[in-house]
């Protein structure tokens, strides 16, 4: 199911008229609050103008912690990276719905999400958190595959207990946490002789206390874990549940979604993998300082 058909996207992309965005609060008082509800509102006709998506950045920024400030010129580079690496699938022409976006490259670790709201757009960037994705060396330690992987309720997500492990680690995060499953994929060997073999790949929060400050260098086990208000913002506005939403509009019901959600007409069902190939890390992406690496707990990284 499409919330938009291409002929109202192209009605409203041949409108030369932008959105208006308010202008900054002034610096004695916060900024108001952004109302989701207020972005996605229809028009008098009955329609949603998908340039409204990028409004979406000031909720990103009023509800995601650990979000970055990413230059406008790295912004367009990583836009670059998503149309290649789509364009190799076959997906081109992808527009009209939220994708997100991993870099995996040691020294980045950052996970974007993008929209554009026809094919002739540009992609244009919503918010960037930092995260953590696989580290080899150790057994059963893969890392995290390239490509672009489909979140579908072929492979239904599940929430998390909030339980600890052996190393008294919360690997999901804490309980009701959603995890963003995306089935088997062939994933690197980081371990032994190497070589490529069949993983469980996840998406999920980690440990809020313990392995959430460490995000931003390599730590999983193949997985990409992310900030638990970025798993809450993702769960909650359904950035990933186009599919999951068809089975809704069928008639289904599905325990793994709660009955407060906000879905926004662009749900996506893209995770999209990439490697920079940088040899140093930019400013932008800070990994995690001396006190948190001092304090990483005993398995940590063994926690998903």
């Amino acid at each position: 199911m499409r919330y938009l058909t291409r002929a109202v996207s192209a009605f409203f992309c041949a409108l030369s008229c932008s959105i208006a965005i308010a202008a900054p609060a002034p610096a004695d008082r916060p900024a108001p609050r952004i109302d989701a509800s207020d972005i996605v509102a229809s028009d008098a006709v009955g329609v949603v103008d998908p340039r409204r998506a990028l409004l979406f950045r000031g909720v990103f920024a009023q509800e995601v912690a650990r979000r970055l400030k990413v230059p406008a010129a790295e912004q367009r580079a990583y836009a670059d990276r998503l149309q290649t690496a789509l364009g190799e699938k076959v997906l081109g022409n992808l527009s009209g719905e939220y994708v997100v976006l991993v870099d995996r490259n040691a020294n980045v670790q950052v996970l974007f999400i993008y929209f554009r709201a026809t094919p002739s757009d540009t992609w244009q960037m919503i918010g960037a958190s930092l995260v953590a994705t696989g580290r080899p060396g150790e057994y059963d330690h893969f890392i995290t595959p390239l490509g672009v992987f489909e979140h579908t309720p072929a492979n239904m997500d599940f929430r998390s207990e909030g339980t600890t492990n052996e190393n008294h680690i919360r690997g999901y995060g804490k309980r009701d946490m959603r995890i963003f499953d995306l089935g088997w994929a062939q994933g690197e060997r980081g371990w032994g002789k190497g070589g490529m073999s069949q993983m469980r790949f996840q998406m999920h929060a980690t440990d809020p206390d313990r392995l959430e400050p460490l995000l931003g260098i390599r730590h999983s086990k193949g997985s990409v874990r992310i900030p638990a208000s970025l798993n809450a913002f993702l769960d909650h506005y359904g950035i990933l549940d186009a599919e999951y939403m068809e089975l809704v509009a069928s008639g289904k019901s599905l325990w793994v979604l709660k009955s407060d959600r906000q879905v926004t007409p662009w749900a996506g069902r893209y995770v999209v993998v990439v490697d920079s190939g940088r040899k140093n890390r930019p400013a932008w992406a800070p990994g995690p300082g001396t006190k948190a690496r001092a304090k990483v707990p005993a398995g940590a990284d063994t926690a998903d």
